[in-house]
C-alpha cells in the first residue's frame, strides 16, 4: 500500500526555488499585463503631445517627472523581457533549444538580458 505525503498546510512562495524557465515564463506574463495596462497612459500622452505646442510641452514636462521616469524603467523592462521571452518561446515552438541545458541557458539569457538592457536604458536617461 502506497502512503501519501500530507499536503502542505502553509506554502511559502518566496522559499520555492523555481527553475529559470519558470521565472522567464512568469515574467513573460507579467510583462505582457504591464504593457497592456500602460496603453491608456501612452495613448493619453501621445494625444496630449499632438494637440498643440503647449500640449507637447506639457507632455514633455510630465514625462520628465521622477515617478513617470520610474514607470518608464518598469515599462522598458517589461518590453525587453517580453520581446526576449517571446523570441525564446518562438524558438522553442520550432524545436530549437529543447534540450534541458539549452532551455535553461536560454531562460537565463532572457532573464539577464532584460535586466541588462533595462540598466542600459537607466544609464541613458540619467
Amino acid at each position: 500500500m502506497v502512503t501519501q505525503k500530507p499536503a502542505p498546510k502553509f506554502l511559502n512562495l518566496l522559499r520555492i526555488k523555481l527553475p529559470p524557465g519558470a521565472v522567464a515564463s512568469i515574467g513573460h506574463r507579467i510583462s505582457g499585463v504591464l504593457m497592456f495596462l500602460s496603453i491608456p497612459l501612452v495613448a493619453w500622452q501621445f494625444a496630449l503631445s499632438l494637440e498643440s505646442p503647449q500640449g507637447f510641452a506639457a507632455a514633455q514636462h510630465y514625462l520628465g517627472s521622477i515617478p513617470v521616469l520610474l514607470i518608464s524603467v518598469i515599462l522598458v523592462w517589461s518590453f525587453n523581457h517580453h520581446l526576449l521571452a517571446g523570441i525564446r518561446h518562438l524558438l522553442l515552438d520550432i524545436h530549437v533549444g529543447m534540450e534541458k541545458y539549452a532551455a535553461r541557458r536560454s531562460a537565463w539569457l532572457v532573464n539577464a538580458g532584460a535586466l541588462v538592457l533595462t540598466l542600459v536604458y537607466l544609464v541613458w536617461i540619467l
